[in-house]
């Protein structure tokens, strides 16, 4: 049995969100269709809104409607500290936390010279000319802990290495109420390797 080209068309529009398979977007065509028409009309008209209105931030380059995000126009943040992410979704995980202080800097992605993405599509250019301006005294590395986000890190580290700035990375390893049986072999070494002293 084949949909009417309209209702095909809806299917395959929800399919290209991560994760959606065919029956998902099915399901969703359809209950929007059958039981939520006022939603379906909102979603559409948010969407239509947000894909107009949203842009980056010309400082940190995340998700706003403004030329500058709350962050980058708050007065009460530390402008010495900048935390280097892959996506806006780090960010926001970074700020539910309450412990960072600092600005932000979003890269929106991580280098793969294998699907074509260099330094020059991740802003790192706009990074380094923003730590030329000698506001910035440390700069922490919080790219995923991926082969192209640790990639990605040292490649931003050799960048940086001439302008005295202090670089950090994040640390990775056993998570909190985590126990040692259970935790992979990579995050273990992880964890060994970052170890800080106590006394």
């Amino acid at each position: 049995m084949s949909f009417s080209p309209l209702l095909e068309q809806l299917i395959t529009a929800f399919r290209c969100l991560p994760g959606v398979g065919p029956k998902t977007a099915q399901r969703m065509a359809f209950h929007l269709l059958e039981r939520d028409h006022d939603g379906a009309l909102n979603l559409s008209r948010v969407l239509e809104q947000s894909v107009n209105d949203i842009g980056h931030c010309q400082q940190c380059r995340t998700l706003t409607e403004q030329p500058l995000c709350d962050i980058c126009s708050s007065t009460s943040r530390d402008t010495s500290l900048l935390c280097v992410l892959e996506s806006p979704v780090d960010m926001l995980a970074i700020e539910q936390t309450g412990g960072f202080g600092g600005h932000y800097f979003v890269l929106s992605g991580h280098l793969s010279p294998i699907d074509g993405i260099g330094p020059e599509d991740l802003g790192i250019d706009l990074l380094l000319e923003r730590l030329q301006k000698g506001e910035v005294k440390e700069l922490i590395l919080a790219t995923n802990p991926t082969v192209e986000g640790e990639a990605t890190a040292h490649f931003i580290a050799m960048q940086v290495k001439e302008l005295g700035i202090q670089v950090s990375r994040i640390a990775h390893g056993v998570p909190v109420g985590g126990e040692l049986e259970f935790v992979d072999g990579g995050t273990l070494a992880h964890a060994l390797a970052g170890r800080r002293t106590l006394l």
